[in-house]
């Protein structure tokens, strides 16, 4: 048997626990997770949303100033995350 196997006893023990209902699962061997572990913790940071190229005609002292201004070259991505930033502010105000 290779480790990605498993036996007729382990399958039947999965197909045992998948029947159960949440509720009767018995989790109390299981330590609860500490808090403090989740103080940092950032929804969605993970994320990555699909990126799509365009071509946009943006004045030239704006693209300067982002490619002057962002750290290690990544201006597209701080003009990405300033429009975001427009996008959600508009949409909070129209709901």
């Amino acid at each position: 048997m290779s480790r990605k196997e498993l036996s007729q006893d382990q399958r039947d023990q999965l197909a045992k626990l998948a029947d159960l209902p949440d509720d009767e699962i018995d989790t109390s061997d299981i330590p609860e997770a500490p808090t403090e572990n989740w103080v940092h913790a950032r929804r969605g940071h993970l994320y990555r949303p699909l990126k799509q190229p365009v071509t946009i005609r943006l004045d030239a002292d704006v693209l300067s100033w982002f490619k002057e201004h962002v750290e290690g070259g990544g201006y597209q991505t701080e003009i990405n995350r300033v429009l975001r930033r427009h996008v959600t502010e508009q949409e909070k105000r129209r709901s």
